[in-house]
């Protein structure tokens, strides 16, 4: 099995979308966002982008597990389990819906490890979004690739001290209908999300997987919700898994321009960790 594959690194892609309206009222709607429903020449609420330049593999190319057969831009990893693990964000400015947008895709590192849990893959795709000739948006996503593990264990909920004076706080129960929504949001078609049976029988979870694009948004927009300054940069790393099995407590804590952020699950324990940080006050 080869386990080289650092001819990917540097392969380019460059993608293009309109940024149509219709997507992001969808999301506007699947967030449940208070005010009027979004329309063309809005700022795009971070990081409703991952909604838009969607991979649209095929029917007859998808992998069993939902997900486009390996190869092509990404590296042909065999390890079965995908994660989208973590990602920085850097805002120089908003993109606006009904605005034809540029992606371009950069891989920038591809890293065979071997950890406790198995064999894994580590991919680093770099991406900057521009429309006209400005840029508006970089990022660095990490995805990992992991080879099956032992099962994993439901969390044993339990009552969650209540959190320090100022902080933000909101709990979220993420059910089926919100996962749905969101997969459809993405296009992603992995089947941990939204079967229960292939998640909890052949993935070995307790139960569906909660989206860490799902939870990262989620902090995001309890930010906008708490403060009206806008996020200038934004980071997160995944964990743990959550899973539709209780609810999600997300939290922010704010020092400066800083918000450190997080997602429990229902035992209580950090799920996902992120950072935003805010354009100065004023």
């Amino acid at each position: 099995m080869t386990t080289d594959f650092s001819a990917w690194i540097g392969r380019t892609e460059t993608s293009e979308d309109p940024l149509s309206v219709v997507q992001a009222q969808a999301a506007h709607a699947t967030f449940d966002e208070p005010g009027p429903l979004i329309a063309a020449g809005d700022p795009l609420p971070l990081p409703w982008h991952w909604f838009y330049f969607l991979p649209r593999a095929p029917q007859a190319m998808l992998d069993a597990d939902g997900h486009p057969q390996r190869g092509g831009f990404l590296p042909p990893i065999p390890y079965p389990r995908r994660m989208f693990a973590g990602a920085r964000i850097t805002v120089h400015r908003p993109l606006v819906v009904g605005t034809p947008a540029v992606r371009q895709s950069t891989i920038r590192n591809v890293v065979m490890k071997s950890g406790r849990s198995g064999a894994l893959g580590f991919v680093t795709v770099a991406q900057r979004f521009s429309q006209g000739s400005e840029l508006c948006l970089e990022e660095e996503q990490d995805i990992v690739y992991r080879e099956p593990g032992d099962r994993v264990e439901a969390p044993i909920a339990a009552e969650l001290p209540p959190p320090p004076a100022g902080t933000w706080v909101r709990t979220v129960q993420p059910d089926t209908r919100l996962l749905f929504r969101f997969s459809a949001l993405t296009f992603n078609a992995h089947r941990i999300h939204y079967d229960r049976s292939y998640a909890r029988d052949v993935e070995g979870y307790p139960g569906l997987v909660v989206h860490g694009p799902l939870t990262a948004a989620l902090l995001l927009q309890l930010v906008r919700r708490s403060t009206p300054r806008p996020v200038r940069a934004f980071s997160f790393r995944g964990v743990a898994p959550l899973f539709d099995l209780g609810p999600v407590r997300l939290v922010g804590t704010l020092d400066g321009d800083t918000v450190a952020l997080e997602a429990q699950g229902p035992d209580g324990a950090a799920a996902l960790a992120a950072s935003a940080t805010l354009a100065a006050a004023g």
